[in-house]
């Protein structure tokens, strides 16, 4: 059977009965699509049995904790040996749970997000320092990229890829997990490209649905990104520093010549094309707040091809201000200039909805908690933890007067 679900209703108290059997049925539901891929019925039971401990566990979500809040601490060495040493591919479950997302939620994009996992010690996988984006500030851990499936009203991460930093003495054998289990080289990546390759990666897979991307970071390598995006035929907004050069395509602004400029100065000289786009507000009286944008249709210094779809218009610059005197908030790339400026802000707004899920409920469902060495194990960890997080957002409590009974089909 398929699922139905209402994707706009949602529970009103997370410790009622009717909210508790709600969750129970969902995660019964979710369980039948996520672990089918699974060959062995023990393996299909461990994995619900995993589920259901980081739903439960208290603290930190390690196996040791998961184990011990389902009632049997003997389950640790078994629930160890299936996260970090079976055979079971997580990459079919992740596309399992892209799935029933699709149907819970309906997404209208893809967001790539950084997580940053701070680690006191140096041996687990791709340990090191590193810049966390959104506290602006350097850190000693892991940084992980998750891709998410994003509605207005919900989100929850469907792929991962961490950061594997070089250095001297690194195992070759890190890697090992990266294709659901079989051995391959992992080349050293920079951020960016991870966030990209995790993106585009999930994209490509079978079954996953043709979204735009919303890359939730500062792009410093535009000409990659375009190129990447480009040939993989996948829609792209991603953030750009006020610095980044481009070159001015519109007719109309044809005196700015054939060179490249700085971003900052391009949306400085169209200040008189702004438009008044209105964005979702709680704190605003109407619930609506409205900011100037504006867009422009640019090129790339360098000469790369937009592989240019006719419909989607070639690349574009997005600027948004706070306040109209001063300077632009944010700044966005996007190789889909055909589409009105409103909708691509409204794409950008998802990048909010992802962060307020993963504050409200990346902890409680242990995406940072993974307290193993290897990374198939941080990947069959993290495939869990982002079920585990789906059903979290979906039972919060978010409206009063409304329930999230799932209608099955």
């Amino acid at each position: 059977m398929r699922s139905v679900w209402n994707r706009r209703a949602v529970p009103s108290q997370r410790t009622s009965p009717a909210v508790m059997y709600e969750r129970e049925f969902m995660l019964r539901d979710m369980s039948n699509v996520l672990f089918a891929s699974l060959a062995r019925r023990d393996q299909r039971h461990k994995g619900e049995q995993y589920l259901r401990g980081l739903l439960t566990a208290k603290g930190r979500r390690s196996i040791r904790n998961v184990a011990a809040c389902l009632g049997d601490p003997t389950l640790e060495q078994t629930l160890h040996h299936f996260i970090c040493n079976s055979t079971w591919e997580w990459r079919p479950v992740r596309e399992a749970l892209a799935c029933w997302l699709g149907q819970v939620i309906s997404p209208q994009a893809w967001v790539v997000r950084q997580m940053s996992i701070p680690k006191s010690g140096s041996h687990s996988v791709g340990v090191g320092r590193s810049f966390d984006l959104y506290r602006n500030q350097m850190f000693h851990g892991q940084q992980a990229f998750g891709v998410w499936s994003a509605s207005e009203e919900a989100a929850a991460p469907v792929n991962w890829r961490l950061v594997l930093p070089a250095g001297p003495g690194e195992e070759k054998d890190r890697a090992t997990g990266a294709s659901g289990g079989r051995s391959s080289r992992h080349p050293v990546e920079t951020p960016e490209e991870c966030a990209t390759t995790a993106a585009l990666e999930f994209a490509g897979l079978h079954g996953a649905p043709l979204l735009p991307v919303v890359l939730d970071l500062p792009v410093r390598d535009p000409e990659a990104l375009v190129r990447r995006f480009g040939a993989a035929g996948v829609p792209v907004l991603a953030r750009v520093g006020a610095a980044s050069l481009f070159t001015v395509e519109e007719p109309a602004l044809a005196r700015f010549g054939t060179g490249p400029l700085p971003v900052q100065r391009i949306l400085d000289s169209v200040k008189g094309r702004r438009q008044r786009v209105g964005r979702f507000d709680p704190g605003a009286p109407s619930g609506v707040r409205h900011a100037p944008a504006v867009k422009v249709r640019v090129g790339l210094p360098g000469g790369t091809p937009v592989f240019r779809d006719a419909r989607e218009g070639g690349l574009a610059l997005v600027g948004e201000w706070e306040e109209a005197h001063r300077a632009p908030t944010q700044l966005w790339l996007t190789n889909m200039g055909g589409v009105p400026t409103s909708t691509l802000l409204s794409l950008t707004r998802l990048a909010d909805r992802v962060g307020r899920d993963f504050a409200d409920h990346g902890d409680r469902s242990g995406l940072r908690d993974f307290e193993g060495r290897s990374l198939r194990g941080w990947h069959c960890h993290m495939t869990l933890a982002s079920a585990a997080h789906a059903l979290e957002v979906l039972t919060a409590s978010r409206r009063p007067a409304e329930g999230y009974f799932p209608k099955v089909s």
